[in-house]
């Protein structure tokens, strides 16, 4: 049995593995083909965070495989009422065949996987996103895009974690610019120096962004933050991604953002509605790479 809390327990062949299934049921679905790879199976959805991307594609997926999706909010389940965690998770697991969390403290996902029986997927908690991961390579792939230079450029949150774990198991170069004060997790950077990853940290986006194929940006004002507004919004003063910034990347270069996106902070409205069906499509592959990764955890 295996969980999917972080990318870093997973090698290089087997995040290309879930890839390629993923590409394989996506072409499936296009042509209206439905096989029940995990007919009769049960995903257990808890939801401690809001959500929309997350919650209808692990339940349409879910569907769409055969299987029945059961969405449970903090409201709903004795979880959110003080239940620990392990009872939650013994209890649930019991009944369900996989079981996806997005949650605040990855420790929170931890726990409640060391108690689970089946399959833990990390729907998100506030260091890790590895389900939008999957999602955000795929998308290279389709646009052929998979070994291009990267770069992230703005908060060195969950997503700019995420991404250099990818860039490190994959061996992309990645550059990420963040200032000072948002850097990524130090653990985080320490793996990838530990590997020897092609990976650079800057507190100059234009530096960042330059000859790059694949750009990438991320809200500034994550679900928790909103009190921290205004003090973003200045010190991430210089980080819009706007045509100027987007001028500085390769000419064929693809932006992606996991949305939601706020036009005028991360990026202009210009540039997300410029490249918004590449954005789009990246939205629609969290369904399909997420498809592909409970497959490939139940096989």
């Amino acid at each position: 049995m295996r969980h999917f809390l972080t990318l870093k327990d997973f090698t290089k062949d087997e995040i290309l593995d879930i890839i390629e299934l993923a590409k394989n049921i996506k072409k499936e679905t296009k042509h209206q083909i439905f096989k029940p790879y995990l007919k009769n199976k049960h995903l257990a959805m808890i939801f401690e965070k809001s959500s929309t991307r997350t919650r209808v594609s692990f339940e349409v997926g879910m569907q769409q495989l055969g299987g029945n999706a059961l969405f449970l909010s903090s409201k709903d389940i004795q979880l959110g009422r003080g239940e620990p965690i392990k009872d939650t998770a013994r209890v649930i697991s019991k009944m369900t065949d996989l079981i996806m969390i997005r949650t605040f403290g990855q420790d929170r996902l931890e726990e409640f996987a060391k108690y689970s029986s089946v399959p833990v997927i990390n729907g998100l908690t506030d260091k890790y996103h590895p389900v939008q991961l999957l999602a955000d390579y795929l998308t290279m792939v389709e646009y052929n895009k998979q070994n291009g230079v990267c770069a992230y450029i703005g908060d060195g949150n969950n997503m700019a974690n995420s991404w250099i774990i990818l860039a490190t198991k994959l061996g992309l170069t990645l550059k990420v610019a963040t200032p000072q004060d948002y850097m990524p997790a130090a653990d985080v950077i320490e793996y990838a120096k530990a590997h020897n990853a092609d990976i650079t940290f800057t507190t100059q986006p234009t530096q960042a962004i330059a000859n790059s194929d694949v750009v990438i940006t991320d809200t500034w004002i994550s679900m928790g933050q909103e009190e921290e507004k205004e003090k973003r919004l200045r010190d991430f003063a210089g980080y819009t991604i706007d045509k100027e910034m987007m001028a500085l990347a390769n000419k064929d270069a693809i932006f992606l953002h996991c949305l939601p996106a706020y036009r005028g902070y991360e990026v202009t409205s210009d540039v997300f509605e410029e490249y918004s069906e590449i954005i789009f499509n990246e939205a629609e592959n969290r369904l399909h790479a997420q498809k592909g990764l409970m497959v490939w955890l139940m096989k």
